[in-house]
């Protein structure tokens, strides 16, 4: 048994923040934000959208690419460091405003911009457990909420939105490989408590080897090479850290989809956010082999290997 992503969809709020927004409330600028970034613009959700609202919309359009009804849905999870409320979780809100009705399993999963690698993975082991035949993945983010607006070093970096897919069981491969890591001792670098703070430099050094190292790990046990990947769909936090990690496992960066410019980094959201995108501009297409990574504070990171 396998599992195929069947359907994908995703969400932006319609308010747009852009760099020259930025300047006018925090010493910054577009030129300093780029160069460092490649971020021109992010998505704010509205004061009364939540994480469950975004998740919701990019949901239905994943559904409905899927060409099924919300309740052949045996399974939810939401990648998320932003739910809703304590409890319950993002997942059963989400499930409940699509309304399924089959008393499937909900649940939230926190490995912050990792989150989505480790949530796609989860789901493929219940597929090919036995345990769900037809499972909604969710990457969903209000980081505007945990934000320091004073602060030029991260609230410039971070935006909202929500990405999906439907995963299903399958005959034939769809996910073929996944690896997820963890290590705790670096939590300090990257933490919310209750808002964002970074070290960058620290950060985008560790993102970079660790991300080259499980993409090596997947490509190796896969007896693959970076140029049998189609398309590589990183997590959208940082231009210079996917130049640097396409560069180590010899890959072009026109085979690297983007969409940092304009999305900012919406952690657990990002990599579904930029499947989505490429999906539906016809640059991702059957038979190709697409590898999704991401680095996350935790320190989380995978990667997942798909032939499409």
């Amino acid at each position: 048994m396998y599992s195929k992503i069947i359907g994908t969809g995703s969400y932006l709020p319609s308010k747009v923040l852009t760099n020259f927004d930025l300047e006018k409330t925090v010493e910054t600028s577009h030129d300093w934000i780029v160069s460092r970034s490649g971020i021109h613009e992010r998505h704010i959700a509205a004061d009364d959208e939540l994480t469950s609202d975004l998740a919701l919309q990019a949901s239905l359009r994943a559904i409905g690419a899927a060409g099924i009804v919300a309740d052949e849905i045996d399974l939810v999870i939401v990648a998320t460091t932003t739910p809703d409320q304590v409890f319950p979780s993002t997942a059963c809100i989400l499930q409940d405003k699509l309304g399924i009705k089959n008393r499937g399993a909900a649940f939230d999963m926190q490995a912050v911009c990792g989150g989505f690698v480790y949530a796609l993975n989860t789901a493929d082991l219940y597929i090919r457990g036995g345990q769900a035949k037809t499972v909604l993945v969710v990457g969903a983010e209000v980081l505007s909420r945990v934000l320091d607006w004073k602060d030029r070093t991260t609230c410039v970096l971070f935006g909202d939105g929500a990405g999906a897919v439907v995963l299903q069981a399958s005959d034939t491969p769809g996910i073929v490989a996944g690896k997820l890591h963890a290590d705790g001792s670096h939590r300090g670098m990257l933490q919310a408590d209750p808002l964002i703070t970074m070290d960058g430099q620290a950060v985008f050094k560790f993102a970079v080897k660790v991300l080259s190292e499980v993409v090596d790990e997947v490509l190796e046990e896969n007896n693959l090479k970076g140029s049998d990947i189609n398309w590589l769909v990183p997590h959208q936090a940082n231009i210079r850290i996917m130049e640097a990690t396409a560069r180590k496992i010899g890959l072009s960066m026109d085979n690297v989809i983007v969409t940092v410019a304009t999305h900012g980094n919406t952690s657990a959201a990002s990599i579904p956010l930029a499947l989505d995108t490429a999906v539906r501009d016809g640059r991702i297409k059957a038979g190709q082999n697409i590898l999704l990574e991401a680095v996350g504070g935790g320190f989380t990171w995978g990667a997942v290997l798909i032939r499409w």
